[in-house]
């Protein structure tokens, strides 16, 4: 039977109310300990629904990950249409991206990627190539720019991306392993790595 454009309408707002449940129980309990049960419980609607939409948990668990998960890409192109020098616009996207990535959201998601990615390494694949490759991709984008524009710099650009975005991603990992025992990242200390990068890359102007 075709669906008319209300009941799509209304599929589709019970998706989204059953993922946000979902993520939120995930968070609070784990994926392990939270059952399909609990969801309804929360975000109404039925199991019937939650088969229909989803398949099954794991099929939920992907939902919940990849519609929050996403890369730097977008936040990296639009900091670089500034055109601003290249200092500064390191500095705005070591600040942005610092800001998106510690968030406590995306912290609790990446714990749940990392407890998954255990029995799924497809799973993890998938988020690998959908968050930190895409933003490793537009950074060297940026640096090939810079390169081609003249603009001299000691690396090759894959290098920098590399390095750069991993100025960031190692306050995540450390976020999402320690709980916070090594200490809440700090903008300043954040901001003393990015001066060093710039020295390093020769990009200090």
């Amino acid at each position: 039977m075709i669906e008319t454009a209300p009941e799509i309408d209304r599929l589709d707002r019970r998706r989204q109310s059953i993922v946000e449940s979902a993520r939120v129980l995930f968070v609070e309990q784990g994926f392990e300990r939270t059952t399909l049960g609990h969801i309804v419980d929360r975000a109404g609607g039925s199991l019937a629904t939650i088969y229909k939409l989803f398949g099954n948990k794991e099929g939920l668990l992907d939902a919940v990950v990849f519609d929050q998960a996403g890369s730097g890409e977008s936040l990296i192109h639009e900091i670089a249409a500034a055109d601003a020098p290249p200092a500064e616009t390191l500095r705005r996207i070591a600040a942005k991206l610092h800001q998106r990535l510690l968030d406590p959201s995306e912290v609790a998601l990446v714990r749940i990627v990392i407890a998954r990615s255990i029995e799924d390494p497809t799973f993890a694949r998938r988020f690998f190539e959908t968050t930190a490759m895409c933003t490793r991709q537009a950074l060297e984008r940026i640096f090939v720019a810079w390169s081609e524009a003249g603009i001299a710099m000691e690396g090759e650009p894959e290098m920098l991306a590399d390095i750069f975005l991993g100025l960031i991603i190692s306050d995540l990992q450390t976020e999402a392993i320690s709980h916070g025992v090594a200490g809440k990242p700090s903008q300043e200390r954040l901001e003393l790595r990015t001066e060093f990068f710039l020295k390093g890359s020769g990009l200090l102007g």
